[in-house]
C-alpha cells in the first residue's frame, strides 16, 4: 500500500509531518541503542543492590540481546503481513512498559525477565520501524537521506548511553532503567496520530508457522549457546552440542523455507550479490565496533583506573562525529554509491583498530586514542547507513519488513559472536598473576582478533566493487542494437 506520505517525499519536499514521522522512528532506533550501551556501566550498582552473583548479572545484558537477537526474522515478517504501523505501536507500549518495571523490580530474575522482554519488543519495532522508512520514502536520495538520519541515531543513542549511564548511575541504577519508559510512551503518543497507515499483506498464502516456530528457536538457541560459551567452555560438550543442534534446526529451517507458499524468509532474496554483502558486513562492522569497545572500555577502567565518566567522554568524539554526520551521509551515498563507501569505511574502522594496539601504561590521548576514536566514528558514519541502503534498496515493498529483520539479525548474531570470541581469546591469555602490564597484553591479542575481523569484512565488501568486463560478443551485440535504434529513430537506454 502507497503511504499517504509518499507523494510529498517524493516531490522531494518533506512536509513537518513527514519530519515528525521520521522523528518517532529515530527515537524508538535511538532508545534500542541507547538502552544497549546504558545498562553496561550500571552493572556493578545492580549487583551490589540486588545481590547478584558475576554470572547471574550477565544476563541483564544477555537477556535483551537473546529476546532482541532470537526473534528479529519473526518480528519483520510479522511487519509485512499484520501491518508495519499496529506492529511498532504496540511493540514500542510494551517496550516502555517493561522499561518501567525493569526500574522498579526487587529481585534478579525479575530484571532479567523484564530486559528479556524490552529485548523481544525491540526485535518487533526495529524491523517495523526501518521498513516504514523504506516504504514511505523512494528508493533514491530521499530513502538514502532519511536512512542515514535514522542509522546514525542509533550510533548516537549508543554513545549517549555510556554518558547518560555514568550521569544516571551515580544517583541510582533504577533511573538507568526507566529513563527510556516517558520517551518510548512519548514517541507512542505521537506516533499514534502521525505514522502512515499500512495494510495487512493480502493473499500470502497463510502463515508460514513451521518456520516461524523453528527460525525463532534456532536463533534463540544461536544466541544462548554463544552467550554461554564463554562459561560453559568453547570446547566442552554442551556448546559443541547446542551448535550442532542450531545448525540442524537451520538446515531444516531453510528446507521448510523452500517449500513454504509463505516463507518466514523468502530465501530468493539472497541470490542478490550486494544483499548478500550487506548482510556479511553488517555481521562482521558490528562484531569488530562490540569487540572493541569491550576491550577499551575493560583497559580504561581496569588497566587505567579511569571513572565510567572519564571512559564516555573518551568515546564521545567518535559518536559526537557520527551525529554531525547523520543529514550530510545521504548525499554523499547519492554521489559515490553504497559499495565504495562500505569499504571506505571498513578501511577507516580497521585503520583505527590497529592504531589502538599501541596503547601502554601511559598513553598519550591525542597520538593514540583521540585518532583512534576519529577513525573508528568516521567509518561508522560511512558504514553503517550504506550497509542499510544496500540491504534496502530493489527490495519490493511487501518484503521490506522480512529484509530489515534480517539485516538487524546479522547485527545482533554478529555483536554476539565476535563479542564472545574477543572475551574468549583474552580469557584465554589472562595472566596468573593479575598486574596492570599483565592484564594489558591479555588484551592485545583480542584487539588483533578486532582488526582482523574489520579485515575480512573489508575483504568481502572489496568484491562488490569489481565490474566484469564486456566480452566482444556484448560489444559487438551493442553496436548492432544501437544501429538497430538508428534505423528505427529509437533511442536506446544504457
Amino acid at each position: 500500500m502507497t503511504s499517504p506520505l509518499t507523494p510529498s517525499a517524493s516531490e522531494g519536499r518533506w512536509t513537518p509531518r513527514l519530519w515528525g514521522t521520521l522523528l518517532v522512528l529515530c527515537a524508538a532506533m535511538f532508545l534500542d541503542a541507547l538502552d544497549v550501551s546504558m545498562v553496561g556501566v550500571a552493572l556493578p550498582s545492580i549487583g551490589s543492590d540486588l545481590h547478584l552473583s558475576t554470572s547471574t548479572l550477565q544476563w541483564v545484558v544477555s537477556g535483551y540481546i537473546l529476546g532482541y537477537g532470537g526473534l528479529l526474522l519473526l518480528g519483520g515478517r510479522t511487519a509485512d503481513l499484520l501491518g508495519r504501523r499496529q506492529v511498532f505501536l504496540v511493540a514500542l507500549g510494551v517496550f516502555a512498559l517493561a522499561s518501567l518495571l525493569g526500574g522498579l523490580v526487587d529481585s534478579g530474575p525479575l530484571l532479567i525477565a523484564s530486559r528479556f522482554v524490552k529485548g523481544l519488543s525491540a526485535a518487533f519495532t526495529a524491523p517495523a520501524g526501518l521498513s516504514i522508512i523504506t516504504t514511505t520514502f523512494p528508493e533514491g536520495p530521499l530513502r538514502n537521506r532519511a536512512l542515514s538520519i535514522y542509522t546514525t541515531c542509533g550510533a548516537t543513542g549508543y554513545s549517549m548511553g555510556l554518558v547518560f549511564s555514568g550521569l544516571l548511575t551515580e544517583a541510582s541504577w533504577r533511573f538507568t532503567m526507566l529513563l527510556p519508559a516517558p520517551v518510548a510512551l512519548l514517541a507512542l503518543l505521537v506516533g499514534l496520530k502521525l505514522l502512515p497507515r499500512s495494510e495487512r499483506e493480502r493473499g500470502h498464502g497463510g502463515y508460514d508457522i513451521p518456520g516461524a516456530v523453528l527460525g525463532t528457536a534456532s536463533m534463540l538457541l544461536l544466541v544462548f549457546t554463544v552467550v554461554e560459551a564463554s562459561e560453559a567452555g568453547w570446547a566442552s560438550a554442551r556448546t559443541i552440542l547446542s551448535f550442532a543442534a542450531v545448525a540442524v534446526m537451520l538446515v531444516v529451517f531453510v528446507l521448510i523455507e523452500r517449500r513454504s507458499p509463505s516463507p518466514l524468509i523468502r530465501l530468493g532474496v539472497l541470490r542478490s550479490g550486494p544483499q548478500v554483502r550487506a548482510q556479511l558486513g553488517a555481521l562482521t562492522f558490528v562484531g569488530s565496533y562490540m569487540g572493541f569497545q569491550f576491550l577499551v572500555t575493560l583497559y580504561m577502567q581496569q588497566v587505567l583506573g579511569w571513572s565510567a565518566m572519564h571512559t564516555a567522554l573518551a568515546f564521545l568524539p567518535a559518536g559526537a562525529l557520527v551525529a554531525l554526520s547523520a543529514t550530510k551521509v545521504g548525499a554523499v551515498i547519492d554521489r559515490f554509491g553504497t559499495a565504495r563507501l562500505i569499504v571506505l569505511g571498513f578501511v577507516l574502522m580497521a585503520a583505527g583498530y590497529a592504531l589502538f594496539l599501541r596503547i601502554d601504561l601511559n598513553p598519550a590521548y591525542a597520538a593514540v586514542i583521540l585518532p583512534t576514536m576519529l577513525l573508528v566514528g568516521s567509518g561508522f558514519a560511512l558504514t553503517f547507513p550504506s550497509l542499510n541502503v544496500q540491504a534496502t534498496n530493489g527490495v519490493d515493498e511487501h518484503e521490506q519488513g522480512m529484509v530489515s529483520g534480517l539485516l538487524n539479525t546479522s547485527v545482533q548474531v554478529g555483536g554476539a559472536i565476535f563479542l564472545a570470541l574477543v572475551t574468549a581469546v583474552i580469557t584465554a591469555h589472562a595472566p596468573g598473576k593479575a598486574t596492570p602490564q599483565g592484564v594489558l597484553d591479555s588484551y592485545r591479542p583480542g584487539l588483533v582478533v578486532v582488526t582482523l575481523v574489520a579485515v575480512v569484512g573489508l575483504l568481502l565488501s572489496l568484491t562488490g566493487l569489481r565490474r566484469p568486463p564486456r566480452t566482444g560478443r556484448s560489444v559487438v551485440v551493442a553496436r548492432s542494437t544501437v544501429q538497430e535504434a538508428d534505423k528505427e529513430r529509437v533511442p536506446v537506454r544504457d
